[in-house]
């Protein structure tokens, strides 16, 4: 397939097939009048959820406004069949339904969100176990070396032109900026959260360095680039590594970088520093103490290893529609988990940062770069794919926003090694986005 080439019909029948919730509607159903223990479920659903601020707008026009509070949203359900899925697993239909269209949002998306999780998030602890058994979201799909390909395949080979149109157009980093100031750029941040981790590394010419799940090549390049290491970038998305080996060659940093094609788990050698931006996520926690082990033998004794990670403040599964539709086989740690990692190999933790708003902000520029190219997404995929990326990210941004979900940076190396700084002080003597930027 040519770099960069959209697959619409390949992701067309990932998202819908088998999905009932993705089928046309009947003329005849979409106007039937409203039952009244229809009613008495939908006023259910909303007391269950926490009396969010939000009125439906039903397939006749009758409205159900909320019991507590004046409505600063409204669902509008365009028929009652989407009622029904809406009840039955809302984890699961109401992403579903959206992006199918038979749900519509009146309001700030992101905004009616992050209401939900928050309203959620507080009714939750009275829910009976059969609810939360039904709602629950379910296990992530296996990462095994050949789930993980067709998982990672799943999200990352929709197409370089597509992540083009969106993310920053300095080094195409999908993963949380760091944003020094307010006002900062997109691209600005991006190289910011770049230099800001080659500083946590301790880089200096000459090291060598390993790197695990490399992306579109931006981290490697910016190390050999400005601190002059050797990098070795493992990835198995093959559309990413056509990119950042082209990017690498115009750049006449080939001589310092070798992108691997090649699953992090095949990771061989010593290295001065380790890190994974954006990877742990898609590891599984069933294969943590295997990660734990591969970087103990990867790291030179005075070595330094680096993860970046969505994480939760407690163990829990992802969003059901996420994993299904989107992310398959994700499952952001608890900072108890990430500490697994390290304890499993007696490593030392110099640093932990969470940037869980620096995340936010970095969602809140995607959306604005993404529905000023929706036309042109939709023209590469569908209606049905626009509809679904606007609510993934819509719902990043909300989960960012309300806790549900952090940003961890943690920093380790082997337990006896004390060549170390006593202090961060170097982390921040000077601004880490590049003047110009």
């Amino acid at each position: 397939m040519p770099q960069g080439t959209a697959r619409k019909a390949d992701y067309s029948d990932k998202s819908t097939k088998a999905n009932i919730l993705s089928l046309p509607l009947d003329a005849m159903e979409a106007e039937r009048e409203l039952h009244g223990y229809e009613r008495w479920l939908i006023n259910k659903l909303m007391r269950t959820a926490g009396t969010p601020p939000i009125r439906f707008r039903l397939w006749n026009g009758d409205l159900i406004e909320p019991e507590q509070s004046p409505a600063r949203f409204t669902l509008h359900l365009k028929d009652h069949k989407a009622m029904y899925a809406l009840v039955a697993n809302p984890n699961l239909a109401f992403g579903d339904l959206y992006s199918a269209g038979r749900l519509d949002v009146e309001g700030d998306l992101p905004d009616l969100m992050e209401s939900l999780y928050r309203s959620v998030h507080a009714a939750r602890q009275k829910w009976p176990r059969w609810l939360d058994a039904l709602w629950r979201n379910h296990n992530p799909r296996s990462t095994g070396i050949t789930e993980a390909k067709e998982n990672i395949h799943h999200h990352y080979d929709l197409g370089n032109e597509f992540y083009r149109l969106w993310l920053d157009q300095a080094e195409m980093q999908y993963t949380c900026a760091y944003y020094e100031n307010a006002d900062n750029t997109l691209e600005q941040a991006q190289l910011a959260k770049l230099e800001h981790v080659c500083r946590k590394l301790r880089l200096k010419p000459g090291m060598t360095v390993v790197e695990a799940g490399c992306g579109w090549g931006g981290l490697a390049r910016y190390m050999a680039r400005n601190y002059g290491v050797k990098v070795h970038s493992y990835n198995i998305s093959r559309e990413q590594l056509a990119y950042a080996q082209s990017e690498s060659e115009s750049q006449k940093l080939d001589h310092l970088i070798t992108y691997v094609e090649d699953d992090y788990r095949n990771i061989t050698g010593q290295y001065d520093a380790f890190v994974s931006i954006g990877m742990l996520e898609h590891v599984g926690k069933e294969n943590y103490q295997a990660l734990s082990e591969l970087i103990k033998r990867s790291l030179k004794p005075s070595g330094i290893a680096l993860l970046h990670s969505i994480g939760r403040n407690r163990p829990m599964l992802m969003n059901a529609w996420i994993e299904k539709r989107i992310f398959p086989g994700a499952y952001p740690p608890s900072i108890g988990e990430f500490m697994a990692i390290c304890e499993h190999s007696d490593f030392s933790v110099l640093d932990v940062e969470n940037l869980r708003l620096h995340y936010a902000q970095t969602l809140d520029h995607w959306t604005e770069r993404f529905e000023a190219r929706a036309d042109e997404v939709t023209a590469m995929y569908d209606e049905h794919f626009t509809r679904a990326w606007r609510l993934y990210l819509a719902g990043s941004i909300a989960a960012f926003r309300a806790g549900s979900l952090q940003l961890f940076q943690v920093v380790f190396t082997h337990g006896d090694n004390n060549q170390l700084p006593q202090t961060r002080q170097e982390l921040y003597t000077f601004p880490a986005t590049p003047e110009g930027a």
